[in-house]
């Protein structure tokens, strides 16, 4: 064995991984709902319905899981709800947002659909059950070789009744 020691740098940050990364690759190569990641980056928050029994489904899918047709539409959502729940993320943040708690989630009532956001700019003392939420797209950085966008929301109002 060789008294000489190699010196390794231990880097200041650690890039994720394709596999462990929290938002999918956005292009048509990598998903086959391609288009509700561009409608993101043009500002219109969408999701699928199916034209078969007209069932609207959130996230997108690319069957109907109630009649197994993959005849689907894009249709376009609201941008503007109410909340329905929320939650304080304090510890166990997913991988990359550790360093962002505490942070607000939520379930966001469309009327429609219902789904689960991070509420920005805002904490949990400031909300109330019925606040009016609106959309919020964000950029996400690194991890990939293309633009990449995700949607949140912020309320309009804070405070509730």
């Amino acid at each position: 064995m060789s008294e000489e020691r190699t010196t390794v740098e231990v880097p200041d940050t650690i890039g994720l991984p394709r596999l462990l990364d929290f938002y999918e690759l956005q292009t048509e190569d990598h998903t086959g709902i391609a288009e509700f990641y561009t409608n993101l980056r043009e500002g219109q928050l969408t999701t699928t319905q199916c034209t078969a029994c007209e069932e609207l489904h959130f996230p997108p899918r690319i069957v109907c899981p109630s009649c197994h047709s993959d005849s689907l539409e894009y249709v376009e959502l609201p941008d503007t709800g109410e909340l329905f729940a929320f939650s304080t993320v304090r510890a166990g943040a997913p991988l990359g947002m550790e360093d962002e708690v505490p942070f607000v989630t939520g379930i966001v009532d469309l009327g429609d659909v219902k789904l689960s956001s991070r509420i920005d700019n805002t904490t949990y003392e400031e909300l109330a059950i019925g606040d009016s939420v609106e959309l919020s797209i964000v950029e996400i950085d690194g991890g990939a070789d293309h633009e990449r966008v995700f949607f949140r929301f912020e309320p309009t109002d804070t405070g509730g009744d």
